[in-house]
């Protein structure tokens, strides 16, 4: 969500993007930036380094020279967003992409626009990340329809020839609530922040359903919404949810953004120590809250998103080889306690990402000619 923020079907994902979490959280105006990740003079992240170098001969069309891409975003609140742009054109950039890039922001008239300028723009490919099916469905047509290759991230499109890349939003949950499991007692009031209508968050409340129901938690109060500032806006929500019930030993917020309105209000609330906060995603600013002074923020399951978005590019990449040979790929994620990032005196993405190799990345959607990078 995300962190990613979760996902977007007809509604918008906020990473997640729906009328509320697909449709990204913001109404702010489009802006749209052509950002070539190559020898046209884009500045892709600079601490981009290579984690494996090409060895093969690269396939057409890479062979022929530069390949046009076009990527378009509908970003949301927090740096997840930005690294995952980070991580797209600094793998465009090594691959030989000349990539351009719109950002509709949540604007959901914007974002079908910009589709269509890039299904005239001449180019091979097509990666959208986030969006509402129903918004970008019918220019998604258009673009197969023309030979318009199209990768998607976080979109639950309906076209059967889109290539679908996603985090596995399940396991997310599944993982930060076994590491809750651990912690509460069965039978503990705790406290539920979410949205309902985006389905990558809709993904992870299946999950809490079935973990709750096992472990008998019961739960006091279910709070949330996705706005253009989602952390600012949920905080009173929280917080006044919390005065209601100070007796609950937990809250679980399933999308960063919540998880730090969440950790906020207990904070605001004098409730450190006595309520714990278990989220979803993970970015710099999120390591910042997990490890400050008496964090109340004690655990949370993410992918990296530079790395995610790096190897939705290196998808599009084999797609274009026609060497991909399936429609969908996930990008698992791992369990990340705030002990473990004490422990390792973690402060920021690139410091995670050398502590646990898997966040890379390296092996998914790789082949011997291309350069995976890391960040």
């Amino acid at each position: 969500m995300a962190p990613s923020l979760p996902r977007t079907n007809s509604r918008a994902r906020i990473p997640l993007i729906s009328a509320a979490l697909l449709a990204l959280l913001t109404t702010a105006a489009c802006s749209q930036q052509s950002n070539s990740a190559s020898a046209t003079g884009s500045s892709p992240d600079a601490n981009a380094t290579a984690a494996s170098v090409a060895t093969g001969a690269k396939p057409a069309p890479f062979s022929k020279g530069i390949v046009k891409v076009a990527l378009v975003r509908q970003s949301g609140a927090g740096d997840f967003f930005e690294q995952w742009g980070s991580g797209a054109k600094a793998q465009a950039k090594a691959l030989g992409i000349d990539l351009t890039v719109y950002d509709a922001q949540a604007d959901n008239a914007t974002e079908a626009t910009d589709l269509s300028t890039a299904i005239s723009s001449g180019v091979s490919a097509i990666i959208i990340d986030h969006g509402f099916a129903a918004t970008v469905d019918p220019l998604i047509n258009q673009a197969e329809a023309k030979g318009i290759d199209v990768v998607t991230f976080d979109v639950d499109s309906t076209n059967p020839k889109v290539v679908s890349t996603e985090q596995s939003d399940a396991d997310l949950a599944q993982d930060v609530l076994k590491v809750a499991a651990q912690d509460l007692p069965k039978g503990s009031k705790v406290g539920y922040v979410n949205v309902a209508g985006y389905p990558a968050l809709d993904a992870r409340d299946t999950v809490w359903q079935k973990v709750k129901a096992t472990e008998s938690w019961s739960q006091e109060f279910k709070v949330g919404e996705v706005t253009d500032s989602t952390e600012t806006d949920n905080v009173p929500l929280v917080s006044a949810a919390l005065l209601q019930h100070a007796d609950v030993a937990a809250v679980f917020a399933p999308y960063d953004e919540l998880a730090k309105a969440s950790t906020i209000a207990v904070q605001n609330d004098n409730l450190v120590g006595k309520v714990k906060v278990f989220g979803i995603d993970i970015s710099n600013a999120d390591i910042q809250i997990l490890t400050e002074a008496d964090s109340p923020w004690v655990a949370t399951a993410g992918t990296d998103p530079s790395s995610v978005g790096a190897a939705v590019v290196r998808t599009a990449a084999l797609q274009l080889a026609g060497q991909l040979g399936k429609t969908t790929v996930d990008f698992p994620g791992v369990a990340i306690t705030r002990q473990f990032l004490l422990d390792h005196k973690i402060t920021n993405m690139d410091q995670l990402r050398a502590a646990i190799p898997a966040l890379n990345l390296s092996d998914v959607s790789a082949a011997n000619w291309i350069s995976v990078v890391s960040h």
